[in-house]
């Protein structure tokens, strides 16, 4: 059920998490999730160590706050103990409120380097890492992982105990083994078993975007739930998904609205990077999340691709959404 939830020190009203998205979380995209729906807290996108100690040029589109968002948990990727205790070092004292390590992507470039998904089958660097978390912030600090789904490079009972024996304040599971691919179902029964056998909190991940999904996922007993690709274009989603569990009628946004959140989100994103080329770009992503309900939504991604200047993008968006 929805609930407050409680991590470290930390409580927050609601269970619901806007989940880290690469390409996606940075603080426009945070910004408007949290106007829309205030969950618990949102995510930075996952933040290379070493980008953030040693190339502060590329550092704003991943660590840039905006003062009118909610709780930021940032998320960082390393395998080196000392690196990632000078970065987490860095991100408590510049804002963050949560911090996550990232022990789930699939990428092989961060698995090649020894971090993401490939740190659950390393046991012993896991502890130094989260070990290297705690002792060098006062926040809750977590992981993400993978499960193992049968797979012999990782163990589901020994990332328990390893998570449980460092000191984790709570675990975020995404119910996939690294290898499987969106189209594979989430396991849920694998992030009951992290529910079953830790007593620190259990953020359960995989497949939410609908009150049904949401259902399932909180019937693992999980003490939150992360949100991920489902919040894309829907900024108000988590807040549809709490008005729904209070068994109440949510009124979906109309379309001239959906397109004014895409401007935004692209203008904002323009600005933060001072830089309109890639603004556009990334609007190139993200169309077909904000079209999803459109009727010509292939003619709509197809006229977003062939905007030059954020003029173009805003006309663009105003002809197939209408204005306010």
């Amino acid at each position: 059920m929805l609930k407050p939830l409680v991590l470290g020190k930390q409580s927050y009203p609601v269970n619901l998490i806007q989940g880290p998205l690469a390409g996606v979380s940075c603080a426009p995209f945070r910004l408007l999730t949290w106007r829309e729906s205030q969950p618990a807290f949102t995510c930075t996108e996952m933040i290379s160590c070493k980008t953030l100690l040693y190339q502060a040029k590329q550092n704003s589109r991943f660590t840039a706050l905006h003062p009118d968002e909610g709780p930021v948990c940032f998320q960082l990727s390393s395998n080196d103990p000392k690196e990632l205790a000078e970065a987490t070092q860095r991100i408590t004292a510049e804002g963050a409120s949560l911090i996550d390590l990232n022990c789930g992507c699939p990428v092989n470039k961060i698995r090649h380097k020894g971090a993401g998904s490939k740190l659950l089958s390393d046991a012993t660097r896991l502890f130094q890492l989260i070990s290297a978390m705690k002792k060098n912030t006062h926040l809750p600090v977590s992981i993400k992982i993978r499960v193992a789904h049968d797979h012999a490079d990782m163990c589901n009972q020994e990332i328990a105990k390893v998570v449980s024996d460092a000191g984790a304040d709570f675990l975020i599971v995404h119910g996939r083994h690294w290898t499987e691919h969106y189209e594979t179902p989430c396991h849920h029964d694998e992030i009951q078993f992290f529910v079953d056998h830790l007593t620190i909190p259990v953020i359960g991940n995989g497949d939410i975007a609908c009150i049904t999904s949401l259902q399932k996922m909180l019937a693992t007993g999980c003490a939150g739930v992360m949100i991920g690709r489902a919040g894309v274009g829907q900024p108000w989603l988590i807040r549809q998904l709490m008005t729904e569990m209070r068994g109440e009628w949510f009124a979906p946004p109309t379309p001239a609205t959906i397109g004014k959140n895409f401007i935004e989100h692209i203008e904002r994103l323009a600005l933060l990077l001072q830089n309109d080329k890639f603004a556009l770009l990334q609007a190139r992503k993200l169309a077909k999340y904000y079209a999803r309900h459109l009727p010509n939504r292939e003619g709509f991604c197809a006229g977003i691709n062939a905007c030059a200047s954020l003029e173009n993008f805003t006309t663009t968006c105003e002809q197939f959404f209408g204005t306010v």
